[in-house]
């Protein structure tokens, strides 16, 4: 049997508006990977990357993208067994909005997506031709 469709809705709609501060532990993230088992790489806005779990409310009812941002809560210092840095406490759904807040941190602007691992991806390319001798 599925999850209540209220459990659903109900994560959803705590993504959609920003807080009005964040904690002391507190910071907005940009996602750069999944690595599995609700673990994600992101990027701190100084571009130092840490290791973060989902938080459990947002397991298999958020879908998390490639270069989105997220509100993290990093864990204190050896206070977890886990590989995890910190958790992923809210996802950012409606930019916009969470852009208009003062703690939008200024290197984040929306023409820095940097994800250099896509640079010999052959999506969108056309296959290669026998006609072309390398």
């Amino acid at each position: 049997m599925g999850k209540p469709k209220r459990n659903v809705l109900a994560a959803a709609e705590e993504t959609l508006t920003p807080p009005e501060t964040l904690g002391p532990n507190e910071s907005l993230v940009r996602v750069v990977k999944p690595l599995g088992n609700n673990l994600y790489t992101c990027e701190l806005p100084n571009k130092k990357p840490v290791v973060l779990e989902l938080a459990q409310r947002f397991r298999n009812t958020i879908w998390i993208k490639r270069g989105g941002f997220v509100l993290a809560e990093r864990y204190a210092d050896g206070s977890s067994d886990s590989r995890a840095d910190g958790e992923i406490v809210n996802v950012v759904r409606d930019e916009k909005l969470w852009r208009k807040q003062l703690y939008w941190p200024k290197e984040f602007t929306k023409n820095t997506y940097d994800l250099s691992d896509d640079e010999d991806s052959n999506v969108g390319k056309m296959p290669p031709s026998d006609d072309e001798e390398d």
